[in-house]
């Protein structure tokens, strides 16, 4: 069988294979799946996301499944023992920053009502097709992911600069940036997001 032509960035580790085939770029509309993804791009900031994502798990398991009602309620001394564990990433700033995002994620879901929708808007509640050719053709930022990342800092929300908000919109499907010679691109475009838009 002909081995699938992927995204040149990715490395040959199989956990980081099965994240570019099976989520990286799927068109995501669930407002926890989003919140998550948000505070996991975050942690990347300086760091490969192979790193994030071999500590996903232990982060679900330690920050209540990213559930924002649990995280908000997290006490300083809950945190001083994550900074402890050596499964995750203890930056002590980025440590706060998830309990702070997600006091500010449920403040924006109380003004706004539904957080995933807020979070497509700048997108117009669809995914964008890209058709780069390879790695380097891909923006680190966009006008939208700047858009983004300032309605996010109004907000309250830290580690969410426009690279970041960029990542985070490529990873949850808002835009198709898989290159336009990789299996996943034309499989992506195909999808046309949620009936109605957002």
């Amino acid at each position: 069988m002909e081995e699938k032509k992927r995204c040149a960035w990715l490395t040959q580790d199989p956990l980081y294979e099965k994240y570019h085939d099976e989520e990286w770029g799927v068109p995501q509309f669930a407002a926890q799946a989003l919140f998550e993804m948000l505070l996991l791009e975050g942690l990347q900031a300086g760091l490969s996301w192979l790193t994030v994502l071999k500590k996903r798990a232990h982060y679900r398991e330690v920050f209540h499944d990213f559930e924002p009602e649990a995280m908000a309620q997290m006490t300083e001394t809950e945190l001083e023992r994550c900074m402890e564990d050596p499964d995750l990433i203890r930056n002590r700033l980025k440590m706060k920053a998830l309990v702070k995002n997600a006091a500010a994620y449920l403040k924006l879901k109380e003004e706004c009502g539904d957080a995933a929708a807020f979070l497509w808007q700048f997108v117009g509640g669809r995914p964008l097709v890209n058709n780069w050719r390879k790695p380097g053709d891909v923006p680190a930022e966009t006008e939208a992911s700047r858009r983004m990342s300032k309605a996010l800092k109004q907000r309250g929300f830290t580690f969410v600069g426009p690279t970041i908000c960029y990542a985070f919109m490529q990873a949850v499907g808002m835009v198709n940036d898989h290159q336009t010679d990789c299996w996943r691109h034309p499989v992506l475009a195909a999808m046309k997001g949620k009936e109605g838009g957002v």
